[in-house]
């Protein structure tokens, strides 16, 4: 019975250890490399959600190219609601600072992107709030 109680002792103290040891791993991966997130809504469909608002998809969100700067034209991103610093949006990437774009309804016909910026649109024109709506988003995205 002893050794059963000792046994029991040494599984809760490794498991602690463990525990102590993947938290802060776990946070500063998230934070600093990548996460998971959920898309909702069909602005990037047929893309992501092909199937409408039966089901969400689940992407992996790469912090690490972001902090280098390595943002190509094409890619897929997260950026902070202009509408609500509180959501975020995914859209893929149009064109990049220096590049001059021929917007879809915004209030220029022709922008040149500053710089620190990108323009992003969703892939589902008609159903997206993008660059078309609030102009050229910060480079820093989320």
């Amino acid at each position: 019975m002893a050794q059963a109680q000792g046994l029991g002792k040494s599984y809760i103290k490794a498991f602690f250890k463990g525990f102590f040891v993947a938290v802060p791993v776990t946070v500063t991966f998230l934070d600093r490399v990548a996460c998971v997130a959920r898309v909702e809504g069909a602005s990037m469909q047929p893309s992501l959600n092909p199937g409408g608002r039966q089901a969400s998809d689940v992407v992996l969100l790469n912090h690490w190219s972001i902090r280098n700067y390595d943002v190509q034209r094409g890619d897929i991103v997260s950026l902070v609601s202009p509408r609500n610093p509180e959501q975020k949006i995914i859209k893929r990437v149009i064109a990049l600072e220096g590049d001059i774009i021929k917007t879809i309804g915004y209030k220029k016909k022709y922008v040149k992107v500053p710089h620190g910026h990108i323009w992003v649109e969703g892939d589902h024109h008609g159903h997206s709030f993008d660059s078309n709506a609030f102009g050229p988003g910060h480079f820093h995205v989320e």
